[in-house]
């Protein structure tokens, strides 16, 4: 049978573009099939351990700052306390270096000084006595010689004394004291450290959101840096939908489209935030004329945070341009 060369012709781009997204039944607007997709935050923690606490339930809504599960953390709890009395035995020595001597060593010097000042008298008045009795004839030069060499080393024991009492009162020397400062600091850097690592062994929800999943049972051993908690923020709900090649010069970033889904109520709006640069279920050597017709590709589109909560991840959704 000869076909008319009217019918012969190519349709027209839209007629085409309105074939390829055509809806079913007598809906005649065009859409985009896709699904609902969540980008999860998965809670771990640094640190080894044996989960002993996880008060998160799979499905529950929780808020920021909410406590999702705890580790043992028994080693972590000693080490904090060492580093604490580290820091406390540092800071003492410190004080104690800018301060001097303690006043019990001080009364110490000042009781032998008192002691020696009475010891100078009596040896400066022997002198007298001897040199009065040499002078007369009374005594040999060597006992006189003796009670000299006995007042001078008495006098000297006071200004020893004396002079251990003005040390006492000086704080310790710079070097000595920016030593011991340095000490502090290390001490006070090594409880912020044990610190940290402690509380690493409870983590609390980074945002407000759905316990998508827990991963781990109470009593299980949790590796470091293995997640415990799959946690879904209404904020990272997204839109996969795949757009047909002929429609895809039509959207942009930025673009409002409108959600549809089974169960969801009215409409949901959206928005496109990102438009993939690769085509999915391509040919695999070339592009003919008719292979064109089969290339489409994915674009991701975010609805609002109050919206979110109405889609589910992996639920089938149509979009269309509003």
């Amino acid at each position: 049978m000869r076909i008319p060369s009217a019918l012969r012709r190519p349709l027209p781009a839209a007629t085409v573009l309105a074939l390829l997204l055509g809806g079913c039944g007598n809906d005649n607007d065009a859409f985009f099939q896709g699904y609902a997709e969540g980008d999860y935050i998965y809670v771990a923690s640094s640190e080894a351990g044996r989960l002993t606490d996880l008060p998160a339930r799979r499905g529950q809504q929780v808020e920021a700052g909410a406590p999702l599960f705890a580790l043992e953390a028994d080693r972590e709890t000693a080490a904090r306390d060492q580093a604490s009395a580290q820091l406390a035995a540092a800071a003492a020595q410190l004080e104690d270096i800018a301060t001097g001597k303690r006043p019990a060593e001080v009364d110490v010097t000042r009781a032998q000084l008192t002691q020696a000042e009475a010891a100078s008298r009596r040896s400066a008045t022997q002198l007298r006595r001897d040199a009065e009795q040499f002078r007369i004839g009374g005594i040999a030069r060597a006992q006189l010689d003796d009670s000299r060499e006995q007042a001078q080393s008495d006098a000297a024991r006071v200004r020893e004394l004396k002079a251990q009492l003005e040390v006492a009162a000086l704080p310790g020397r710079d070097d000595q004291r920016l030593a011991q400062a340095a000490q502090v600091e290390a001490a006070r850097a090594a409880l912020a450290q044990a610190d940290w690592t402690l509380a690493q062994k409870r983590q609390a929800a980074p945002a407000a959101g759905l316990v998508f999943d827990t991963l781990y049972r109470v009593g299980e051993w949790v590796r470091a840096g293995s997640p415990v908690v799959s946690l879904l923020p209404p904020g990272n709900i997204k839109v996969r939908l795949f757009v047909p090649q002929t429609a895809l010069g039509g959207l942009k970033v930025g673009q409002a489209l409108t959600v549809r889904c089974d169960g969801c109520g009215d409409p949901i709006p959206v928005r496109i935030d990102y438009i993939s640069t690769q085509a999915e279920y391509t040919p695999p050597v070339i592009y003919s004329r008719e292979s064109r017709s089969k290339l489409v590709y994915m674009i991701e589109a975010r609805p609002a945070p109050e919206a979110a909560p109405r889609l589910h991840p992996g639920q089938p959704l149509e979009a269309s341009p509003q």
